[in-house]
């Protein structure tokens, strides 16, 4: 039974960071792609970054140069380091492994995304 956990959310202040940590189980950790999706109230889910199976990483250009996406093979614990927070980055953050290993760099499509965490909430306040 594959398992994703999200946790390190909270409430900070504009211009603080936060990390959140996935920590998978139940999957060949190694060979998925793991990603962050995040949905604020009224809004659809949408993609934030992901780190492939080879490494490589994609991320949105609303956060790219704030946040940075990194993974732990060995531990099967995926990390999404947030800086630099704003209010609108408040939402549910989810955790998602994608197993296709259709590409070394991964996927936006959450249809792609097989399995997914119940969420973490992050509120960045003004």
């Amino acid at each position: 039974q594959v398992q994703l956990v999200e946790s390190g959310g909270g409430l900070v202040q504009a211009g603080g960071s936060l990390r959140l940590s996935c920590a998978a189980s139940g999957l060949t950790f190694s060979r998925y792609t793991m990603g962050w999706f995040r949905q604020a109230p009224g809004k659809k889910r949408e993609f934030v970054t992901a780190i492939s199976w080879a490494g490589g990483t994609r991320y949105a250009n609303s956060v790219k140069g704030r946040f940075t996406i990194s993974r732990d093979n060995i531990a099967s614990l995926v990390y999404l380091q947030m800086s630099s927070l704003k209010p609108e980055d408040t939402a549910v953050y989810y955790c998602a492994a994608d197993g296709s290993r259709s590409s070394v760099v991964p996927t936006f499509t959450e249809a792609t995304y097989d399995y997914w965490g119940q969420g973490t909430q992050v509120t960045v306040s003004a």
